[in-house]
């Protein structure tokens, strides 16, 4: 008998299910966090962590560290396209985040303590880049 494929959230809801990270809860609120932001983001699991979906493309995906500590990487997808403007594509208020490209941001947080003082900046960040990696 064949198994049935997973949908995105599904996908998600195991691999939370299954994850043993110090960090767990805190993905847990920031996947709450970015799904709140917009009810068109969906997710799925992509380089084996979560990562969420606007407009048909990935744009924020998890990087788990077993050393403690949680990376989001936000970017425009897995191929590269041509930005409109040169420079980074967007400003960031936080100042969190490291850029090893102009079109792709880092976003290390150790614990919910970091999480937590970014408040609300944390949901216009995502907002920001979700509007203009389109």
């Amino acid at each position: 008998m064949k198994a049935v494929k997973q949908i995105g959230n599904e996908q998600v809801a195991a691999f939370f299910a299954s994850l043993d990270h110090p960090l767990k809860p805190v993905m847990e609120d920031i996947r709450r966090r970015i799904l709140a932001v917009d009810n068109s983001i969906t997710e799925q699991i992509k380089w084996k962590a979560p990562s969420f979906v606007h407009a048909g493309t990935d744009k924020i995906t998890f990087n788990v560290h077993r050393n403690g500590k949680l990376l989001l990487i936000f970017h425009r997808g897995a191929k590269p396209k041509p930005l409109a403007k040169p420079g980074r594509l967007i400003e960031d208020p936080t100042g969190r985040l490291e850029w090893p490209a102009d079109d792709r941001a880092v976003l290390t947080i150790g614990s919910a303590h970091e999480l937590e003082q970014l408040g609300d900046a944390f949901e216009k960040l995502v907002r920001t880049w979700l509007a203009a990696a389109r």
